[in-house]
């Protein structure tokens, strides 16, 4: 794995949208340095970095960057409870016909 996709990995999770605006943009960069594409282990790794929210719109960006890698990242359904991010990977990955319904 990658220097630039251990750093972002070891600082855990997105933070949510109550945080300051510094670490929103730290985490940010992080997310720029990636190089893309990444690589299928990185993009698992990633995976588990969603917040609890969209972190005003930083979980976008790094969903975008999880599916620069081999798709899909998720090959078995996510449970019910599962965060609404992977969630979203699972059915992005559905309707691009990656996967099927189990």
């Amino acid at each position: 794995m990658r220097a630039e996709v251990r750093a972002f990995v070891a600082d855990g999770p997105l933070p949510d949208e109550g945080a300051s605006g510094a670490e929103i943009d730290r985490r940010v960069e992080q997310l720029d340095a990636i190089p893309r594409p990444v690589t299928a282990q990185e993009a698992r790794a990633l995976a588990d970095c969603f917040g609890p929210d969209d972190c005003h719109g930083v979980a976008w960006t790094l969903l975008h960057l999880i599916e620069t890698g081999p798709n899909p990242v998720l090959t078995v359904k996510p449970e019910p409870d599962a965060d609404e991010w992977r969630a979203r990977l699972w059915t992005r990955a559905l309707n691009a016909g990656l996967v099927e319904e189990g």
